[in-house]
């Protein structure tokens, strides 16, 4: 990523806007110092910017960025002092977005921890679990999830909101010193299919993923900024790391709920909106307020676009919309403005600047555009292994994300689906995915996902399940006709099931495998 690209974007972003040279020098020392961690990035914007009001929660309690950071350092200081926690050690954080979710991440990365975030949709089986494979040292955690660690072993040490308050109130004075080692943030996969994974993630060594993200996805300093996705997610903690950098105000809820969120964002009058798919979806099924937010950025990410929302919701909040396609292991492959939108709805966009992607089949080499194959892709912020020690497939310097798609004539690419979840009927390659698009076209449809089972005459079929919006009627055989009507016979579902709601995790994200047990 060339020099002049990197100051031309930081300049109409606004990071190079001068300021009192004291503020601007704190501001540099911190990032030489403590680096591009979150750490780092909570330091610079504290050093630039101390009385800007860092969070803001739906209660209306405020936090500067002097104020977070002084109370992160507390924590930090509060956990080694009393708890032992040092560099290299595993702190999991199991938080819906609040203040403390912050503090407690900051804290660990202080110390040159590993912060763990953990999904809020876990059972306490799978809690149980993860504590056991990622040898978890200390965890923190909301009140409402207490019940859940009570299976966990003695010595695994556990602080509640009023514990880690506490902590925070009582901490000793101190200075706090980089570590010797910078300490990682471990994201668990979804999970959708098994047992989630902790994929570790690399600390950026400057501008450059900011700079990526930013060029295409129009945010500025100190925007006001609402995170909707959950922090423990990998779509969700980069919103915190990018507003950091940004030194945004950042708004946040511990729990979605859209009449909730649509207030918020007219209330603090926010230019941003960080959200999953699905939200979009429930935001559209209440009235929109007037006036209108003053949004000029949604951004979107961790699951497919039904095709129908995005000229939907821009028709009603305006050209604003930016899908990120990424994943964990990832963190981005290409982002869909809203003009790439409004042209092909269903478009995962374009790589932003400094990424390659590639579409390759299953021998490695690249195919024709138009051809589906397995969707490669190169960043500065591939993960960099999962913490079990395995990895996944790269080549040449790429990452293999596990989907199947293609780029067309003009340079956008599709993702049609997890290679996993294509199935062979009656000899031919058949995309879920593409089935699904169609059925969310469907007025009486209000979510629709399709997954493939096992077939006595084909070896594989697809099975629909679909919930529809409240008094709507529909029938198994008006479906199937639909879809013969626009798609090829062999993509025509076997068995349409309806439900009240599809399964979802806490980002979001379908869970195929109750789909499989409730057919079952």
């Amino acid at each position: 990523m060339g020099l002049p690209f990197v100051v031309t974007t930081l300049t109409r972003r606004g990071l190079l806007t001068p300021g009192r040279p004291i503020r601007v020098a704190a501001q540099l020392h911190a990032l030489r110092t403590w680096g591009w961690s979150l750490a780092g990035e909570l330091r610079q914007a504290a050093a630039r910017d101390p009385d800007r009001i860092a969070i803001v929660d739906e209660h209306g309690t405020e936090l500067t960025y002097a104020d977070l950071l002084d109370r992160s350092m507390r924590l930090a200081r509060a956990l080694r002092a009393g708890v032992g926690v040092q560099a290299g050690d595993r702190v999991a954080v199991l938080c819906r977005n609040h203040a403390g979710l912050v503090e407690s991440i900051v804290a660990a990365t202080l110390l040159g921890a590993d912060a763990v975030l953990v999904n809020t949709g876990l059972s306490a089986a799978q809690l149980a679990t993860v504590a056991q494979e990622q040898r978890i040292r200390v965890l923190v955690h909301d009140d409402e999830f207490t019940e859940r660690t009570l299976g966990l072993p003695a010595d695994l040490h556990r602080l509640d909101e009023r514990a880690r308050e506490d902590l925070i109130v009582t901490a000793l004075a101190g200075e706090l010193h980089p570590p010797d080692r910078d300490g990682r943030i471990i994201v668990l996969t979804s999970g959708t299919t098994g047992t989630p994974k902790g994929a570790r993630r690399p600390i950026p060594n400057g501008f450059g993923p900011l700079v990526s993200i930013i060029d295409r996805i129009p945010m500025h300093v100190r925007d006001r900024v609402l995170i909707a996705a959950p922090v423990f997610h990998t779509w969700g903690y980069a919103a915190l790391q990018v507003c950091f950098a940004l030194r945004a105000t950042i708004v946040l809820h511990r729990r979605f709920d859209p009449a909730t969120t649509l207030d918020a964002l007219v209330r603090h009058r926010c230019q941003a909106l960080f959200a999953v798919p699905v939200m979009l979806q429930r935001l559209m099924e209440v009235p929109a307020p007037d006036p209108r937010p003053p949004l000029s950025v949604v951004a979107v990410s961790g699951s497919t676009l039904p095709g129908g929302l995005p000229a939907a919701f821009m028709d009603t909040y305006g050209d604003v919309l930016y899908n990120l396609y990424g994943s964990t292991e990832a963190s981005w492959a290409s982002i869909a403005t809203p003009v790439d939108l409004r042209t092909a709805p269903t478009t995962a966009g374009r790589p932003p600047h400094g990424t390659r992607l590639a579409i390759v089949d299953d021998d490695g080499e690249p195919v024709p555009s138009g051809r589906v194959g397995r969707i490669l892709v190169g960043n500065d912020m591939l993960f960099e292994g999962y913490t079990s020690g395995a990895d996944r497939e790269r080549h040449d310097g790429l990452l293999d994300t596990g989907d199947l798609g293609r780029i067309n004539a003009d340079g956008l690419l599709f993702v049609d689906g997890r290679a996993d979840d294509m199935i062979v009927s009656g000899g031919e390659n058949v995309f879920p995915a593409e089935v699904e698009q169609l059925l969310a076209h469907l007025p009486q449809v209000r979510e629709a996902a399709v997954i493939g089972v096992r077939d006595a005459e084909y070896g594989q079929r697809l099975t629909a399940f679909l919930a529809l919006h409240p008094g709507e009627t529909l029938d198994a055989e008006a479906v199937r006709e639909y879809v013969r009507h626009y798609l090829a016979r062999f993509s025509v579902p076997r068995d349409v099931v309806f439900v009240k709601y599809l399964p979802r995790n806490a980002t979001g994200k379908v869970l195929t495998r109750e789909l499989r047990r409730y057919y079952g």
